[in-house]
């Protein structure tokens, strides 16, 4: 009997998990939605944006902007964007290992002279790197409470003066990039300085050539533009991370729901087992007892 108990209460324990990992799947599906729409929102602004200052940079000889103005990367900082919370499978450890892998591959030399620097934009990857005493620049994760440009703005204007400052010559974003619920990209690219167009392996636009008509002059216009691009990329990549979330943590949590029917079959089956065993030792018991009575 206390073989019955205990698998009782396994199976009511594992119902009471597939409850809330249902419950959860239904809130992530409804948040996807909204961060989804955001996303899909804004990705034909970002590229149409990047187009034009690349069509508009391709037809200037130079430009005076400091943000596009290759240095030698001896200080270097990585933008991590992670979330707040777990349960989205191996959405936060993917942006850790895609940062690792850079800081390893790219930027080792810089790591041993303690060059690289953190600006984490979501909880998980700030406890993981304060943990291990990376230096982390400030605390990010209160943007998602508030998901607005003007807020993702203010951690971009932080890093711009950072690479005007000379305090690091080269700013790269490691986040996920949303296609749709099942499937999110792990992506790097180079926020700082802005990379051509030409040149970026990221930017999936072909310059054209158009002929503005501009006023004030070009130079004026793209000195503009810069400030403007780098802020929305940045912007891009929280909206693009946000909706992966979701969309990792709806496809974790029907994951586990299904996981958790499996193993309720198996603990019913066990419990019947069970069961029926408890139910054949009273049987000969009873059985045995009427045959000395008998005897």
């Amino acid at each position: 009997m206390a073989n019955l108990k205990e698998v009782r209460n396994r199976i009511a324990s594992v119902q009471s998990t597939q409850q809330i990992t249902k419950a959860m799947k239904m809130v992530s599906a409804a948040k996807l939605k909204r961060a989804t729409n955001a996303i899909i929102a804004l990705r034909p602004y970002a590229t149409k944006l990047k187009e034009i200052l690349g069509n508009l940079s391709a037809s200037l000889e130079g430009s005076s902007s400091p943000f596009i103005q290759e240095r030698e990367p001896n200080k270097v900082l990585i933008v991590t964007v992670s979330s707040n919370r777990g349960l989205a499978g191996a959405f936060n450890m993917n942006v850790i290992k895609a940062a690792n892998n850079l800081i390893a591959e790219t930027y080792s030399e810089q790591f041993k002279n303690g060059n690289v620097s953190i600006v984490s934009i979501g909880k998980k990857t700030q406890d993981f790197y304060e943990k291990r005493k990376y230096n982390v620049i400030g605390n990010n994760n209160e943007v998602y409470s508030a998901l607005t440009f003007e807020n993702v703005t203010k951690i971009t204007d932080v890093i711009m003066a950072g690479f005007l400052n000379g305090d690091f010559d080269r700013v790269e974003l490691v986040y996920n990039r949303f296609r749709n619920a099942a499937v999110q990209f792990i992506t790097t690219e180079q926020l700082l300085p802005l990379p051509k167009a030409e040149e970026s392996a990221q930017v999936e636009v072909k310059a054209s050539n158009v002929d503005y008509i501009l006023e004030p002059s070009k130079e004026e216009i793209v000195e503009q533009l810069i400030p403007k691009s780098i802020k929305i990329q940045l912007y891009k990549a929280v909206l693009d991370s946000h909706a992966s979330e979701h969309g990792a943590r709806m496809t974790s949590m029907d994951k586990a729901t299904e996981n958790a029917g499996e193993l309720l079959k198996s603990l019913k089956l066990s419990y019947n087992q069970a069961r029926q065993a408890a139910i054949t030792t009273e049987l000969t018991e009873i059985v045995s007892g009427a045959a000395a009575l008998n005897g």
